[in-house]
């Protein structure tokens, strides 16, 4: 039977059909491979990110399958692996904390209500085709919000290593109920805690080099150096479970259930909802820019592409089946798509296959993970969140531009200070205020003829030639209502300091628009100008911004003329300047 003429619009769209059909022997070699490898490396890290979430661990495995399977069938990255990160975990933690205590059974309902909220939300935007609105997060924001976001984390297991209890809401106060704690630590948990991450950190470095110069092959090493989380699981257990360190104060997981993910339904709370809306879209957006960073940084490298606003959609029906199946909100991750591309995955069937080898760990594995210490979970968290703290951003923003700088440090300082929540929404509004601060006092320079040519140039920075009966301004930005009025200021100057001025030419190359503020703030410079006995001209205007001044009373009561070129006008004007001798060795 054929398929309905909605289906038949809706199937050409899904990625899957696109890479599905050159699906072959070589490509399923390589995304199983892939998957091996990237599951290795997701049990642990599942774990370990649903307690810095304040989750049971199981939850880390629920949330780690629907997930990739359902990115599998709507995303457009052919590598990137979706599932819990460090990052949305910790948002998680504290956008939840506040309505249930952390590991119980309404937190975890709590949890899972965020994701269906999230889901909604990014499938709303994808929808409705609002992918630029990740625009607003820029660079050095994101930048200054991962570094604090991971010394957030890093501080929160340092605890855990310690085996005493510590709380705080930022990390000053985090820092302080640590400090305040020493003397409560437990030298075993110590122990265990520091030999992991000591481990970790050289199997990290160090591991796959010595194994390439023992004889492995490449991608034997590699297998065996992301393998190095699950040593470190495997021996610290075995240890606890040997020695009995429970017995000795040292914690462990404890019971993990065994089975499949559970079906589960958010909460239909209308006042939930209403209070975990703002952090839901918070998650949502910072994930979707965190995906899509990765996802086209791996898809430039084989001249791929993907689709933001389609990202949205896989990622929006990735929350929402993490939703049903008692998971917490997801996002491709950073570490795992860069080891999914360097595996070799070809398509997004990898992560199919990822979530079956991770459906056999929750099946056959979760009974073993009993004796599991926490510290060493904890270790896990710190050595990959502390990759992800790049203070070097600071010294570059300072380098080549202040006002980054400010939002990266503004950024960072908040995040730490006020959470991550309030730290996010204020590195967004530093980086418009700055940008609005930047735009309302554009640079307005005064050209002039470079001579035997046609160019023209800043006459501070160039020797050029001018007439005291013309002034050339080019605009090096567009008009808008902030910084109309910083233009009327540069008119009027010029008018006061040239007794001899007859011409104002507004070379309008570098202006994209010009809003209705601006439109007036033209106006009255024109009359103003007519009635001094000045007239106005306007060069190089672009056609969508002249298309709109065409329906304008600014030209028609325009006192000068509209030149293609700012050379012609002058031409026109200062006909003296174009007959300059030529400048040496120009012909």
């Amino acid at each position: 039977m054929a398929a309905p003429a909605g289906w038949r619009r809706l199937l050409p769209s899904l990625p899957i059909l696109q890479w599905g059909r050159a699906y072959d022997r070589d490509t399923l070699t390589g995304d199983l491979v892939a998957a091996l490898i990237v599951t290795i490396m997701l049990i642990p890290q599942s774990l370990a990110y649903a307690l810095l979430a304040g989750l049971p661990a199981e939850v880390g495995l629920y949330a780690s399958v629907a997930p990739l399977v359902v990115y599998a069938l709507f995303g457009t990255s052919r590598v990137l692996a979706v599932g819990p990160v460090a990052v949305v975990s910790l948002m998680t933690a504290a956008a939840i904390g506040e309505h249930a205590v952390a590991g119980s059974p309404a937190y975890w309902a709590v949890a899972i209500t965020l994701a269906f909220l999230s889901g909604i939300l990014l499938l709303a935007m994808g929808l409705l085709r609002l992918g630029f609105l990740a625009n607003f997060l820029s660079h050095p924001v994101i930048s200054g919000f991962i570094t604090a976001s991971g010394l957030l984390i890093a501080m929160s297991q340092v605890k855990t290593i310690l085996g005493i209890r510590a709380e705080g809401h930022d990390f000053l106060e985090l820092s302080a109920a640590i400090v305040s704690r020493l003397d409560q630590a437990q030298p075993l948990t110590m122990a265990i805690g520091a030999a992991s991450l000591a481990f970790l950190f050289w199997v990290r470095q160090g591991l796959k080099p010595l194994l390439l110069r023992g004889g492995l092959g490449p991608r034997t090493a590699d297998v065996l150096a992301k393998a190095g989380p699950v040593a470190a699981i495997a021996v610290t257990t075995l240890l606890t479970w040997a020695c009995d360190w429970p017995a000795l104060g040292v914690k462990i997981v404890g019971t993990v259930p065994q089975g499949l993910p559970p079906f589960t339904l958010p909460q239909w709370d209308p006042d939930l909802w209403r209070q975990l809306a703002v952090p839901a879209l918070l998650i949502s957006v910072v994930g979707f820019v965190e995906s899509v960073s990765v996802g086209q940084t791996l898809a430039a490298r084989r001249r791929q592409r993907i689709e933001p606003d389609q990202e949205l959609i896989a990622l929006g029906s990735s929350n929402l089946a993490a939703a049903f199946t008692g998971g917490f909100p997801v996002t491709g991750g950073f570490a795992r798509s860069v080891v999914n591309f360097d595996a070799g995955a070809q398509t997004p069937a990898a992560g199919v296959f990822t979530a079956i080898g991770l459906l056999a760990a929750s099946l056959l594995l979760t009974p073993a993970l009993y004796y599991l210490p926490q510290a060493t979970l904890a270790a896990t968290i710190m050595v990959a969140v502390l990759s992800l703290v790049d203070f070097g951003i600071l010294r570059r923003t300072w380098t080549y531009s202040k006002p980054d700088f400010l939002a990266v440090l503004a950024t960072l300082l908040a995040t730490l200070a006020l959470g991550v929540e309030i730290g996010l929404v204020v590195g967004v509004g530093v980086s418009l205020a700055l940008f609005l601060l930047r735009t309302s006092r554009p640079h307005i320079a005064e050209v002039g003829l470079v001579p035997g040519t046609e160019h023209f140039r800043n006459v501070n920075r160039h020797a050029v030639r001018v007439s005291p009966q013309v002034i050339g301004l080019r605009v090096d930005e567009s008009l808008y209502f902030a910084n109309a009025r910083a233009l009327e200021d540069r008119v009027n100057d010029a008018v006061a300091r040239m007794p001899q001025l007859a011409h104002v030419v507004l070379q309008c190359s570098a202006i994209n628009d010009i809003d209705m503020s601006a439109l007036e703030s033209l106006e009255a410079i024109n009359h103003r100008l007519r009635d001094a006995g000045i007239r106005l001209h306007l060069t190089e205007v672009k056609g969508p911004v002249m298309d709109r001044l065409r329906n304008t009373a600014l030209l028609a009561e325009l006192g000068g003329e509209v030149f293609l070129t700012h050379y012609q006008a002058i031409c026109r004007l200062a006909p003296e300047l174009s007959r300059q001798t030529p400048a040496a060795g120009a012909r």
